[in-house]
C-alpha cells in the first residue's frame, strides 16, 4: 500500500502556532524537545540492529535464548516464503498470534517482503476476525496450531476472501526439552492440520536459503502496519501506520531512556505484541536499541514474577490492572527486582495508590504515559528519572507538540491552565484511517489529531487527563468526570478496581453510579463505601449507589472496560 496521505483541514489558530510550548522551558527528558527523525523503514531498522549485535540475545522465549543473526535468519526466510507464494508490494498479511517467536519472524519478514502486516488479537471470535480480515483485504494470515487459534482461523478461511492460512507448531519454539514435554502432556491444547491446500506451515514457508528480493520502501508513505482501534467509540477502524510513524515512535521512546545502553537492556515482554503499546515500546523500541525481550505468550502474574527474578530485567511496561495482579500474587515476596529500573504504565489511567504500593514493594520506579493506536503507542510520558508527577502523563516526546483546543470549537485553543482536548501532532501520527475518510475528517485538524481526551497542562508543561469528552456525565447541566470520583474511590483501602458510569435519571438526565471490585480482605459493603464516598464529592458528582463485583469487566489487554460495564448495564454508548 503507497501514496497514503492525512487529510487537510482547519488548523488550530495561529496565535497558538507562535505561542512556546510550556514544556520547551520546563523540559525534564534527557533530551532536547526539538528534535527531528530522519525517515526510517522497519526492516531497515531492523538489520542495522543486526548488524551491530550479530550474536546478542534478541529474543527469551521459555527460556530458549534467539540471538539477532538467528532472527534476523528466519525475518529473510519469512520475506522469501510470502514472495514464493506471490505477496508483494502493498498485500496485507495477517499475524492471529500471541507472544511467540514466530509474530516476530512473521512482523519483520512480511514487511521485508513489502507486505502490510495486519494485528488480530488471538482473542477475536470468529466474527470480529472476519470482519477485519475483510476491512484489510488481509489474504494470508499468519498463526498457530493451538487450540485457542487455529479452529477460529480456520472457519474464517472458509467464510471470508481469506486465501492462505500459514500455521506454526506450538511447541515449535520451546526448548528442546519444554518442547517434548508439551508434546507429551499438552497434545489435547493443539488442533491437527487438514488436509487443504490453502493450508501452510510455517516450516515448510521457511525452506528457503532467505535470499528474498529486495523491496524499495517509502519510509514515509508506505503502510507497515494496520492497526484496529479497540473500538471504544464504535466499529473498529483500522489506522494505517506507515514505516516512519513507528520507527519515530521508537526513536522517541527510546531517546528519553537516560541508560538505553543496550548491553544493560533487558524488557519483560508480556504485554501482547498485538497491542500498539508493546509494539512500539516492547518490540520496535527494544529492536532499535539492540535489547533483548523476554518473552511470555501470556500475561500470568506468577509466571511474570519468576521470569523478573530468572532473567533480571530493567524494564517492565504494563496496565494498571497488571500491577495490582502482580500485587495480589504471593511469589512477589520472593522475586528479586534489584535489577528492574523503569516500570512504564499505560493504556489506563494508573490510581496513585496502586504506583506508591508497588513502588514500595518493588523499589522501582512507576512512569506513566499516555498513547493511542493513532500515535503509533506514545503521544507524552513522565521522566524515567527526576520529576514524576503521579496523576499526569508528563511530558511530550521529542517533536511530539500537544495542545489543548476547546471541545466545542477544535480551531480554538483554551486559555492556559484551563481544560480542554488533547490534540497532538509529530512523526508519530497515523497516515488516516483505512477507507475511512469520514473519519478522517472527524480526527484531523490540519496536521493535528484530536484524541477525544480533555486534559490540563500545569505550570511545567505535565500533563493530566481529565476525561473522555464520551465518558462525561451530563447531570441537570454539570459536567462530571467519572475519573475525578473513580480517583477518590481508589483511597478507600477496601478498593481494588472502580468504574463510574452514568446512568439514566429521569429528573436530572444522568446520575454517576459505581461499580468497585474489592480486595480480599474487605468488608465493607455497597452502602458503607457509598456513605464514605459521597461527603468527599460535590452535590451534582455524589453517586447514586456503589455496586460490589467479583470482578469488572476489562478490554484484551486488560484495561478496565468502561464500554462493556454500560453495554451489561444496559446503557446505550
Amino acid at each position: 500500500m503507497t501514496d497514503a496521505s492525512a487529510p487537510a483541514s482547519t488548523a488550530p489558530s495561529a496565535a497558538a502556532d507562535d505561542a512556546e510550548p510550556i514544556w520547551k522551558t520546563h523540559y525534564n527528558h534527557p533530551c532536547p524537545w526539538d528534535q527531528t527523525f530522519p525517515p526510517l523503514s522497519l526492516p531497515d531498522m531492523f538489520f542495522a540492529s543486526v548488524a551491530r549485535k550479530h550474536s546478542a540475545p534478541l529474543l527469551d522465549f521459555m527460556e530458549r535464548k534467539y540471538s539477532y543473526d538467528q532472527v534476523a535468519h528466519g525475518v529473510a526466510r519469512v520475506a522469501k516464503g510470502l514472495q514464493a507464494l506471490g505477496i508483494g508490494k502493498g498485500d496485507r498479511v495477517g499475524l492471529f498470534l500471541p507472544n511467540v517467536p514466530h509474530y516476530v519472524a512473521a512482523y519483520y519478514g512480511a514487511m521485508a517482503a513489502g507486505a502490510t502486516v495486519v494485528n488480530f488479537s488471538p482473542l477475536y471470535t470468529v466474527d470480529e476476525l472476519a470482519h477485519q480480515v475483510e476491512d484489510s483485504g488481509t489474504t494470508i494470515l499468519f498463526t498457530l496450531s493451538a487450540t485457542a487459534l487455529l479452529p477460529t482461523a480456520l472457519k474464517v478461511l472458509d467464510k471470508s476472501t481469506l486465501q492462505r492460512l500459514v500455521v506454526g507448531s506450538v511447541a515449535g519454539g520451546l526448548p528442546p526439552l519444554k518442547s517434548l514435554l508439551f508434546r507429551l502432556f499438552k497434545s489435547k491444547e493443539t488442533t491437527p492440520l487438514p488436509n487443504d491446500p490453502r493450508i501452510t506451515r510455517f516450516s515448510k514457508l521457511i525452506a528457503n536459503d532467505g535470499q528474498y528480493a529486495p523491496v524499495q520502501i517509502d519510509a514515509e508513505r508506505d503502510i507497515a502496519l494496520f492497526q484496529y482501534t479497540g473500538g471504544t467509540t464504535g466499529t473498529p477502524k483500522g489506522a494505517m501506520l506507515s514505516h516512519q510513524n513507528l520507527s519515530a515512535n521508537a526513536r522517541q521512546v527510546n531517546a528519553i531512556d537516560p541508560r538505553n545502553d543496550s548491553e544493560h537492556d533487558r524488557i519483560l515482554g508480556v504485554l501482547p505484541f498485538f497491542h500498539v503499546f508493546a509494539n512500539t515500546c516492547v518490540l520496535n523500541r527494544t529492536v532499535l536499541n539492540g535489547g533483548e525481550i523476554v518473552m511470555l505468550p501470556r500475561f500470568e502474574a506468577e509466571a511474570a514474577l519468576k521470569a523478573i527474578t530468572r532473567t533480571r530485567v530493567t524494564a517492565l511496561p504494563g496496565v494498571p490492572t497488571m500491577y495490582q495482579a502482580l500485587l495480589d500474587n504471593p511469589e512477589i515476596a520472593n522475586t528479586n527486582f534489584a535489577s528492574l529500573r523503569a516500570c512504564i504504565s499505560g493504556g489506563a489511567p494508573l490510581a496513585a495508590e496502586v504506583k506508591a504500593r508497588f513502588e514500595d514493594a518493588t523499589g522501582a520506579n512507576v512512569v506513566e504515559g499516555y498513547g493511542l493506536t493513532e500515535s503509533s503507542g506514545v503521544v507524552s510520558t513522565n521522566p524515567y528519572e527526576g520529576l514524576n508527577k503521579p496523576g499526569t502523563i508528563g511530558q511530550p516526546l521529542p517533536g511530539t507538540l500537544v495542545r489543548l483546543v476547546d471541545k466545542e470549537d477544535p480551531t480554538r485553543d483554551v486559555a492556559p491552565g484551563e481544560p480542554g482536548e488533547i490534540i497532538f501532532s509529530g512523526p508519530q501520527v497515523m497516515r488516516g484511517y483505512w477507507n475511512r475518510p469520514d473519519a478522517d475528517a472527524d480526527v484531523f485538524i490540519g496536521n493535528f489529531l484530536r484524541t477525544g481526551d480533555v486534559g490540563q497542562i500545569d505550570e511545567q508543561g505535565y500533563i493530566r487527563i481529565v476525561d473522555r469528552i464520551k465518558d462525561m456525565i451530563a447531570v441537570g447541566g454539570f459536567k462530571v468526570f467519572p475519573s475525578q470520583i473513580e480517583e477518590v474511590l481508589y483511597r478507600h483501602p477496601a478498593v481494588k478496581e472502580a468504574l463510574v458510569i452514568g446512568v439514566p435519571d429521569t429528573y436530572r438526565g444522568e446520575s454517576p453510579k459505581a461499580f468497585v471490585a474489592l480486595q480480599d480482605d474487605a468488608e465493607i459493603d455497597g452502602p458503607g463505601l457509598m456513605a464514605w464516598l459521597n461527603p468527599q464529592l460535590g452535590k451534582h458528582e455524589r453517586v447514586i449507589a456503589v455496586d460490589i463485583r467479583e470482578a469488572l469487566p476489562k478490554t484484551l489487554i486488560g484495561k478496565l472496560d468502561r464500554k462493556a460495564l454500560r453495554k451489561a448495564e444496559g446503557i446505550a454508548a
